[in-house]
């Protein structure tokens, strides 16, 4: 049984065709699932997708006439998928629950360092031979307080890196985490985290109770001289509003490598195109700013465990066998 899959990264395209291999076969397609795409899989009773596929209720049913009847999504999130027409049309759905939370967590102190020591822009400079140091001083983390919004494994692994510069730690989360508090961190209400931190980082799900976390109230409670982190979901922001903060020249430094309108845009080259997104547009002019295309994951540790376990899910489903990675009959709401 051939598998098609979608939205598949160059980088990907070896480790997914070594990951399925014999028995079945797999077709890799670099076109993202959308309802223009969605005829493609017509014949195709197992499909992967990536995170930014429209999984929609139009998509489904598209795909449900032309005979798919598995969809196994190559991330953890599945904010992208309507569970409920899922199952309304007897479809499977899987998705990745655990993959290394170090290429996240990394990568989002890899943004954080970047805005606070200036990095895109010093490096811009000497590669124009400007060597001048004007602009580009940034602060030693050490004894600053570090906010993490979302404790689990990939807000425990940001932790521990915070630890090690010797920061300060503030956590907010349902539950505390035993290893975080182990690190020293202290929990808090989400404006009392805010008030205080130096950095402030995001790593939770996005949910309809997480959606515009950080608002305008958010981020007029956070300090002038903060950074914002968000390697998580884009919809965890108010984009509109953290624009608005950046005029009035609020902020250190701002990272993001999700956005909430990214769909259509990351992972694509949009370099020749007009892009119609006025706030993204006005959200990169900002030197304090370091925008990236959701590639916190994209370590090739991360990308095989996705891939491998995406792959046994398909298996799990040929045999017939229910894992936690099943998110169909839709999970209950936290």
């Amino acid at each position: 049984m051939e598998i098609l899959a979608l939205g598949v990264q160059a980088d990907e395209k070896p480790l997914i065709e070594a990951a399925f291999g014999a028995p079945h076969g797999v077709r890799c397609l670099d076109v993202f699932l959308t309802e223009d795409t969605a005829p493609i899989a017509a014949g195709y009773e197992i499909i992967s997708t990536s995170v930014n596929a429209d999984l929609g209720n139009r998509v489904l049913q598209t795909l449900a006439a032309g005979g798919t009847q598995m969809i196994a999504q190559r991330s953890t999130g599945f904010n992208n998928i309507d569970l409920q027409v899922a199952e309304r049309l007897g479809m499977t759905v899987a998705r990745v629950s655990y993959y290394s939370p170090y290429s996240v967590a990394e990568f989002a102190w890899t943004l954080g360092m970047a805005v606070n020591r200036r990095i895109v822009r010093a490096s811009n400079r000497t590669r124009d031979f400007d060597f001048r140091l004007d602009g580009l001083m940034g602060r030693d983390m050490r004894g600053r307080t570090a906010g993490v919004l979302g404790t689990g494994k990939i807000g425990e692994a940001f932790a521990r890196i915070a630890h090690g510069f010797g920061m300060r730690l503030l956590g907010w989360d349902v539950a505390p985490n035993p290893e975080c508090v182990a690190l020293g961190m202290e929990y808090t209400d989400k404006e009392r985290l805010l008030a205080e931190s130096d950095l402030v980082s995001l790593h939770v799900p996005l949910l309809p109770a997480t959606q515009h976390l950080i608002d305008a109230t958010a981020l007029r409670t956070m300090k002038d001289d903060a950074i914002l982190v968000n390697s998580s979901r884009g919809g965890l922001v108010d984009t509109q509003a953290l624009v608005t903060e950046l005029r009035a020249g609020r902020f250190t430094g701002v990272g993001l490598d999700v956005y909430e309108a990214e769909a259509g845009l990351f992972f694509l080259d949009k370099s020749l195109e007009a892009v119609p997104d006025d706030v993204l547009a006005r959200l990169v002019t900002f030197p304090n700013v370091v925008v990236t295309s959701h590639q916190a994951y994209y370590t090739v540790d991360a990308v095989t465990q996705i891939v491998d376990t995406t792959a046994q899910n398909v298996l799990d489903y040929l045999a017939g066998r229910r894992t936690g990675n099943v998110l169909v009959p839709a999970p209950p709401s936290s």
